[in-house]
């Protein structure tokens, strides 16, 4: 598919949509879906969110001067028309590539991406908080905050309306609602009924309707309420913006956000209001590719792909660590009907769509709210079920106050799946698991586990469902293991590592690698190589992260008399640091130990080889740090 960029290639800066005509926005709107199907079909990425909310990124950029006005994204995932109108259309066949394009919003990488964010929920937070900025130094600028993809069910979305409303500030939540079957059918007369409610003389007249009101004594206030209420809402179907009202927005909606005409009356209208407004703009993910219409979820996220042919068939591959995890929690709920399965928004991300079809009643799905998420699994291990708690690495940070709280301190048998634990790749710093280890391991009451492979995972997961003294954790990463490890197994026994080879007797140096998880196959990589360069190798699987296996590490560490720990997590309160403490308590404290583990910074979207290499996790690394200590005197 090729398109012609007449107009588009033109627009370095939102200013730049002033000078068009309304005809030639239109045009805009097309070249921009187009420029996204062509680049997001060669480079991946999030697909089907971005071509449902091309109108409305040109509507509100064309009536508002971005700067100094501000527009806060929610995610960043849909918000690939900001950076074609903001000057990046030829970057973005960089798009989530190593140094290129971020596929969500940075500071650092442009001056209008006025707040990153990869997690759903906080556009309106941080866009209140500009607006309050805004009138603490008296300016006028416009701000506003663009929720979706389900982001206005998050809790902090709700706090955020509510403190809003309080504030009585100028500010403008957009929902682009793109679940077709919560919201009224969208037609010609909702839309013209919307327009005229984003006239400022006619929310003026409603405003003004509405303080005359609140001054008149009871029971007349609540006639006159009723009345205000009849008048203003009869054009919304089933009172469906009586709750935004009550909060103190003037709701307008819902907008067919595809309608660009509306659109742009709609946001130059509401320029004139000085209030919390909410407009309420139903949108088609997927708008303009019918197979990502037909079947936004498949079109979500998206590998490169032809677009002629829609063929996105991914190469076929070893088992993932999603796949296992999935199929184990299955065979744990056949054999055991108290237990039950979590996921915050994230079915075919943690694995848990065939257990929802398997065990329907047995799965829950709170939507993008760890939080409740986690104190939900607490409730439902206080009331007797085995809760398997599946919540990405990076998301589970939002819990934290929960896992504390409501897991850990009552030492309720909850069971954490944490997938993409470790470096992610091209979501890059916002997803990348790198502070589990660290923000897990010093809660009291916490067990914390780590799989060499898919296989290994498995038996974690049928382990940890028999396992009721304590909550559970097991980490695991992104996509397959390509380990080529000993299949000899032993059985999980808790807090026990697992010893893959012992350093053979009669070599005049040795070492001892002790590895965690997803470095256990760069660990046994290294060794192999260090052995045929006369260096003997023990090589441990850690499995437990907490409690450690001090014994075992201690033993084969003293043994060789030197230590690499590997780990995909930060040093800080990491797997390192908590065997060190271990050696010093063995009277080991002399042993040399090197703590191999992600930098002490926010590491960039690149491919999970390449950016572990920049961080040192490759075997190449471990091999030169092993050298160094063999090397260095005793």
């Amino acid at each position: 598919m090729e398109s012609i960029h007449e107009i588009l290639p033109s627009i370095v800066q939102p200013s730049d949509l002033h000078k068009l005509s309304d005809k030639e926005l239109q045009q805009v709107v097309d070249e921009v879906r187009a420029a996204i199907l062509e680049q997001v079909s060669r480079t991946g990425g999030h697909f089907s969110s971005n071509l449902g909310t091309v109108e409305l990124t040109v509507a509100m950029y064309a009536a508002n001067s971005i700067g100094p006005d501000v527009v806060v994204w929610d995610t960043g995932h849909q918000a690939y028309a900001h950076k074609m109108l903001t000057g990046r259309l030829n970057r973005f066949d960089t798009l989530r590539k190593y140094k290129g394009l971020s596929g969500f919003l940075k500071r650092d990488e442009h001056e209008l991406d006025f707040f990153g964010a990869g997690h759903a929920g906080t556009a309106i937070s941080a866009a209140l908080g500009f607006a309050a900025a805004r009138d603490l130094r008296g300016g006028n600028e416009k701000v506003f905050a663009v929720t979706g993809d389900a982001a206005i069910a998050s809790g902090m979305s709700w706090e955020a309306l509510n403190h809003a409303g309080e504030l009585q500030t100028d500010i403008t939540v957009v929902l682009n609602d793109n679940r077709m079957s919560i919201a009224p059918n969208v037609g010609a007369l909702t839309n013209y009924l919307s327009k005229l409610r984003s006239r400022p003389e006619v929310q003026n007249l409603a405003r003004r309707a509405k303080s005359v009101v609140q001054k008149m004594p009871d029971p007349v206030t609540r006639m006159a309420q009723g009345f205000r209420h009849g008048i203003t809402h009869y054009m919304a179907p089933e009172e469906t913006g009586t709750i935004f009202e009550e909060m103190g927005f003037e709701y307008i909606g819902p907008v067919d956000g595809h309608d660009l005409p509306t659109l742009l009356e709609v946001f130059r209208n509401i320029r004139e209001l000085d209030y919390p407004v909410f407009v309420h703009a139903i949108t088609v993910k997927g708008k303009g590719y019918q197979v990502a219409e037909e079947d936004s979820r498949k079109w979500h996220g998206v590998v490169p792909f032809d677009l002629e042919s829609n063929d996105m068939v991914k190469a076929a591959g070893p088992v993932t660590y999603t796949q296992a995890f999935g199929d184990a929690a299955i065979e744990c709920a056949e054999a055991d009907p108290q237990v039950v399965a979590i996921t915050a928004a994230m079915p075919d991300g943690t694995g848990l769509t065939k257990f929802q079809k398997t065990f329907p009643k047995r799965y829950f799905d709170t939507g993008i709210a760890e939080q409740h998420a986690v104190t939900f699994a607490a409730g439902l291990a206080a009331g007797g079920f085995k809760p398997f708690c599946a919540i990405y690495s990076t998301f589970l940070q939002r819990g934290f106050d929960q896992v504390l709280h409501d897991v850990c301190i009552q030492n309720l048998p909850v069971r954490f799946f944490m997938d993409r634990a470790g470096l992610v790749g091209d979501d890059g710093p916002t997803h990348h698991g790198a502070f589990d280890i660290s923000f897990l391991s010093f809660l009291p009451n916490m067990v914390l586990l780590a799989p060499r492979d898919t296989t290994e995972l498995r038996e974690m997961t049928h382990w940890v469902a028999t396992y009721e003294k304590h909550p559970t954790a097991v980490r695991y990463p992104r996509g397959s293991s390509d380990a080529r490890l000993p299949e000899v197994r032993t059985p999980i026994s808790f807090g026990k590592a697992e010893v893959l080879k012992r350093a053979a007797d009669g070599l005049s140096e040795s070492i001892c690698l002790c590895a965690v998880g997803s470095m256990v196959s760069i660990a046994w990589e290294a060794a192999l190589e260090l052995e045929q360069r006369g260096v003997g190798c023990s090589v441990i699987n850690a499995r437990f992260v907490k409690p450690i296996d001090a014994e075992t590490i201690c033993e084969l560490a003293e043994s060789a008399g030197r230590l690499i720990t590997i780990e995909e997590n930060v040093e800080t309160g990491g797997f390192g640091p908590m065997v060190r403490s271990a050696m010093h308590a063995a009277g080991l404290g002399h042993i040399p130990h090197t703590v191999l583990s992600l930098p002490d910074k926010f590491v960039e979207h690149g491919s999970i080889d390449l950016i572990r290499r920049d961080c040192g996790l490759c075997a190449e690394n471990v091999v030169r740090q092993a050298l160094s200590l063999v090397a260095a005197p005793r």
